[in-house]
């Protein structure tokens, strides 16, 4: 990632990685209330990062069970923060009157609570209120500013600015989409199991997948008569609280309510007698770090899979957020969780109107397994096509791309990945790396709300792929962890259905990989057999 240059404020030196501008479109109702108490969080570097990088790049060539996964509670001890960083920031706090409210050595943060007034000392920035068409929030332009001796410890500083970071990536099947596109046809997930030859005989005994979710929420009473309605006992289902957000059903399925149902009941119909944990965090930056750190971090319910639906195009990311969520997802690799993320629903454009391609965040970051989308097509329970989803411009398209913010990684050297269609043509993370259905033409039957209805969005493919890894861990007996190395592999090529029909607007789907559908649609068995195999 690239850093910004340092420069003085006050005797303070810029936190690199750390300037904010306003959302396009938003109007300034004036200064935030310096007297208002807010809760802000200060993010610390890891003890011994190199060793954790080296750590995880020797285990991520390796096939699964020759792999050294840390425990969550060996992690902590071996990189979480310093106590001495945390007095630092301890001290500065107290010399700004902050109050220290929590310490997390394994998530490596401090969190503060004061008064705008305050942080705007302590920081050196201005905090405003604006109104958008998304909602009003509180927000600042330019960079934060910390004392010399802190610019090699703190990594980040979060909350200062509450916009909403994050929008669930799933797709109502609307009338114009159905207009412009050939007759629909949907799937309950078990039959896309079968279509997609998912290893039989697994029910996900034994595991546990955490689903983050920044809004909305389910009833358990419709829950269980999805899964009734499956002829499947319903998944132990757990909410988990973070920063103050909880699950709350807004009665809508065109809201967030459609996202959390939708992954809970494909992930839960794929793997049924696994735990299904959804943390529930504010869409904010912080929030969604803090909901995802959470998940990797819990060592209770310990997820070995955490599956995410939620993004937004890099370039409404910070530098810091970038660099803070993809060591977050690094620290799971190391812990040998699988990251499914969702590649957006807004085609090569991933909804920005500056007339350039982007690729969509987290679904960027190298340690998360991207997953973007397809329209299926079958019959007598055989496919008969899948190619790239595209229902342009009436509906949405699989995202997919170069990442502005990552480089190419060393496991995608060999894969082709083309340069970025933008101007200057840049070689960076190619996304996404798997693919699924994800045409709400071709969409999954969900139940939300009370009422049963048809979704589409790579938000359905995340959950998807989240319960095969589920089933694959109770059958290897441990988990598969970070895959990505591996499934760029010769040893793994025959385990993927080439897509090379279609487009996401930019970038065409070619035989190998894409920038639509990655490596193609997994073969769940042959990739389980090889992964057991070896």
């Amino acid at each position: 990632m690239k850093k910004s240059k340092m420069s003085s404020s006050k005797g303070k030196k810029l936190l690199a990685g750390s300037e904010r501008t306003i959302l396009h479109g938003s109007i300034s109702s004036g200064l935030a209330d310096s007297n208002e108490r807010i809760t802000v969080t200060v993010l610390l570097r890891r003890s011994s990062s190199r060793v954790i990088s080296q750590k995880v790049d020797q285990n991520a060539h390796r096939l699964p069970k020759d792999r050294d996964h840390l425990t969550r509670e060996e992690f902590c001890s071996k990189f979480g923060a310093s106590n001495d960083d945390v007095a630092k920031v301890e001290s500065f706090a107290k010399a700004h009157h902050l109050e220290v409210v929590k310490v997390d050595l394994a998530q490596c943060k401090v969190v503060l609570t004061g008064t705008i007034a305050m942080f705007s000392n302590a920081f050196d920035v201005k905090l405003a209120m604006y109104k958008h068409p998304s909602g009003t929030y509180r927000g600042r332009t330019g960079p934060i500013h910390v004392p010399q001796e802190l610019v090699p410890i703190v990594q980040g500083v979060f909350g200062l600015d509450n916009r909403a970071q994050a929008k669930p990536h799933f797709r109502l099947l609307d009338e114009k989409t159905l207009k412009s596109a050939s007759p629909h046809v949907s799937y309950q997930p078990p039959n896309l199991a079968t279509l997609y030859d998912f290893p039989q005989g697994l029910d996900g005994s034994g595991q546990s997948i955490g689903i983050i979710e920044l809004g909305g929420g389910y009833k358990t009473s419709d829950l269980q008569s999805y899964f009734s309605k499956l002829g499947l006992s319903m998944p132990n289902v757990l909410p988990v609280s973070v920063d103050g957000a909880t699950n709350s059903p807004t009665g809508s399925a065109n809201g967030p309510d459609g996202e959390v149902m939708l992954d809970i009941e494909v992930a839960g119909s794929i793997a049924p007698k696994s735990n299904i944990v959804v943390y529930f965090g504010p869409n904010t930056d912080i929030g969604f770090l803090d909901a995802i750190d959470a998940a990797i971090h819990d060592v209770v319910n310990k997820p070995s899979i955490i599956s995410i639906s939620w993004g937004g195009t890099e370039s409404n990311w910070t530098t810091q957020s970038l660099d803070a969520f993809n060591q977050a997802f690094q620290n799971a690799s190391a812990l040998g969780i699988t990251v499914c993320v969702a590649a957006g629903d807004d085609g090569s454009s991933d909804g920005a109107s500056d007339g350039l391609a982007h690729v969509d965040f987290p679904a960027s970051s190298p340690y998360v397994l991207a997953c973007g989308g397809t329209r299926l097509n079958s019959s007598k329970n055989k496919i008969t096509g899948e190619v790239v989803w595209n229902d342009l411009p009436f509906g949405g398209a699989t995202g997919g791309g170069i990442s502005d913010a990552f480089d190419l990684p060393s496991w995608q050297t060999n894969a082709k990945v083309p340069p970025s269609s933008n101007p200057g043509g840049r070689i960076g993370r190619g996304v996404p790396d798997v693919a699924g259905d994800a045409d709400p033409v071709t969409g999954y039957d969900v139940l939300v709300d009370g009422s049963n209805t048809v979704i589409g969005g790579t938000s359905a493919v995340a959950p998807l792929y989240a319960g095969l890894a589920a089933l694959m861990n109770q059958g290897i007996g441990h988990p598969v962890g970070y895959l990505n190395p591996l499934l760029y592999t010769k040893i793994l090529d025959s385990v993927f259905v080439d897509i090379t029909s279609g487009n996401n607007g930019s970038y065409n789907a070619e035989v190998g990989w894409d920038a639509c559908t990655g490596l193609g649609r997994a073969d769940g068995t042959k990739l389980f057999n090889v992964l057991k195999a070896n």
